[in-house]
């Protein structure tokens, strides 16, 4: 398959396109006088900052972590105007509300600080130099989606150092006239087949002329060719995946054997080459049979650990690509076979490498922490864009819109926040039948196709005889079972779907700094002692069907990961690996 180092898009690839990233002219404003006094015209005296890392990080060199409500960014870029060429200027992540100048014309906004956006800025670009002006509105509001960013002046419990601005890759791509917007895959593990569905801007009056030619390859052999004419605005067809010859087997994607199969996209009018978008997929089935999930019909039993996507010097950002690479082999050789990317949507960058190594993601939504209008509209707008955007990638196995009835505290018996987390649901299924849904991770479910608990105890004794008592109280919602929680909200039942410890440990090996989940352990001895007994409780537990360990990493305040911010090694790989290996089922 086609891997550009540093290119931010992987399941869409063209060759023609320039990073962004590097030093901009950058300045605060905090008295919001930038749009009146026309920053965008002439940018005022400023400092440099390294984007994609914003000022609130150390890499950004700036390093100030002070609240700033409004944020201005400025560069200088060459340009080459192509006849029958657009422009289209592509932000992979800025957070909150991002509004655009290109040589002093207003181009655009955006709301949302996890998906990629874009704009058309064909109209505006010169030939030679042009001027980009960024300016980034944000604030500590609770009825914006933000995941782990605080809403206080100051970090507190497990909330961290907030995120403002261009915190992902700002790139330019030159597209045809008439181009491929985006391409939305199924792969059909039963049928052997490929869905296929493409969305182009071609005018409806038009799309006559035009044909989508589709090559599907595996290991550089073309197994199968297609061209299709689009259908009610879009273009939309099944493929075979095996060659016309039958001679190949499909090979599935999983964990052992990660295969992808290369796939190319290329627009065709009156039989001349218009655009070409390379990209790939995977063959796998991810369903849930009763109390079991299965991947490609064979039973699933899940080691995940939780990753908040954090570094020390950059925060949310990864420092470099090779930094997202790392982190996927070290959770690989500390046995785990899936990450819970939690309260981030991580660069695409992350799913790409966890694709071609076989790591299982659940793809899951950053919080609000209010319930109203405001932050509904918000939450699912975005959470629509993020589901959309990442669909493809065969590594995420489930959605997890909601965590902890955050943003929807009184989801226990207010029957509005569970219609809220209920409309997610059917709303995220509407998307994308394929995957399971979590509707609320961790306790007061209502509809949900996995049932998933946190549970913080540190007696390994008491974990296991809370979840099996002669009448599982807290699977049958007769019993809180950690911070006044119950399993399920208001008359919402177990109804026999897999049950997954999706969050419990997140032991601290003594320290000075920081905290963790109870008593700090002494010494790495009776750390590696509780780790194993709480995995065996769970193990034993024969209802559960897998976990998510918290967590890989330290971040911030909160140090109990099995690694340091910096990734530095607290045990033996080999050691937390066997660990794992014996409690797996």
């Amino acid at each position: 398959m086609k891997k550009i180092k540093d290119y931010p898009r992987p399941q869409s690839v063209r060759d023609n396109w320039q990073n962004l990233n590097g030093k901009w002219g950058f300045v605060f404003d905090d008295e919001n006088i930038g749009e009146q006094k026309e920053f965008y015209k002439k940018f005022p005296k400023s400092t440099e900052i390294l984007v994609p890392f914003t000022y609130e990080t150390k890499m950004s060199g700036i390093d100030d972590q002070t609240v700033h409500e409004n944020i201005w960014y400025n560069k200088k870029i060459q340009q080459k105007v192509c006849k029958g060429k657009r422009t289209i200027l592509h932000f992979e992540g800025s957070d909150f509300v991002t509004k655009l100048w290109v040589n002093g014309s207003y181009a655009g906004m955006n709301e949302g600080g996890y998906h990629r956006f874009s704009f058309d800025i064909s109209a505006y670009i010169l030939d030679g130099e042009n001027d980009i002006t960024v300016k980034v509105e944000d604030s500590l509001s609770i009825n914006q989606p933000r995941g782990k960013q605080r809403y206080k002046n100051e970090s507190f419990s497990c909330w961290y150092v907030q995120t403002t601005g261009i915190w992902k890759t700002v790139w330019i791509e030159n597209v045809p006239e008439n181009y491929i917007v985006s391409v939305k895959n199924t792969p059909n593990f039963d049928k052997k087949n490929l869905a296929i569905e493409i969305y182009t801007n071609i005018d409806e009056t038009a799309l006559d002329d035009y044909e989508i030619e589709t090559e599907i390859r595996f290991d550089d052999e073309v197994l199968n060719i297609k061209r299709a004419k689009a259908e009610k605005r879009i273009f939309k067809y099944e493929m075979d995946i095996c060659d016309l010859y039958k001679k190949h087997a499909v090979k599935a994607w999983s964990p052992e054997h990660p295969y992808l199969y290369d796939i190319t996209y290329r627009l065709y009018k009156d039989n001349i080459l218009l655009d070409e978008v390379s990209s790939y997929f995977g063959v796998r089935k991810i369903s849930v049979n009763g109390s079991k999930i299965l991947l490609n019909d064979k039973e699933l039993y899940l080691k995940m650990v939780l990753d908040q996507g954090y570094w020390a010097e950059s925060h949310l950002t990864p420092p470099d690509e090779e930094a997202i690479v790392k982190d996927i082999e070290i959770v690989k050789k500390f046995g785990y076979n899936g990450i819970r990317k939690h309260q981030k949507t991580e660069d695409e960058r992350f799913l790409y490498y966890c694709d071609i190594n076989g790591m299982l993601v659940w793809g899951e939504m950053p919080s609000c922490y209010a319930f109203n209008d405001t932050s509904v509209t918000y939450f699912t707008d975005e959470w629509i864009k993020v589901v959309k955007q990442n669909y493809c990638h065969p590594s995420i196995i489930a959605w997890v819109p909601m965590n902890e009835s955050w943003g929807i505290f009184e989801v226990a018996e207010n029957v509005r926040e569970q219609s809220f987390a209920n409309a997610l649901y059917f709303l995220t299924k509407s998307l994308d039948e394929t995957r399971p849904v979590i509707s609320n991770d961790g306790w007061e479910h209502t509809i949900s196709d996995i049932v998933t608990i946190h549970d913080y105890k540190q007696d390994a004794d008491l974990l296991y005889s809370e979840y099996n008592d002669e009448e599982l109280a807290v699977l049958n919602n007769k019993k809180e079972f950690i911070a006044n929680h119950k399993l399920f909200s208001g008359d919402y039942k177990y109804s026999g779907q897999p049950v997954i410890m999706s969050e419990y440990g997140g032991i601290k090996l003594c320290s000075d700094k920081g905290w963790g989940y109870g008593n700090q352990a002494r010494d790495e001895k009776e750390y590696l002692e509780r780790f194993a007994a709480l995995n065996d409780a769970i193990r034993k537990t024969k209802y559960i069907t897998g976990y998510c360990f918290t967590q890989l990493t330290d971040v911030q305040q909160e140090q109990n990961g099995l690694v340091d911010e910096t990734r530095r090694d607290k045990f033996s790989k080999e050691v937390i690996s066997k660990i794992c290996q014996i409690n797996s089922k």
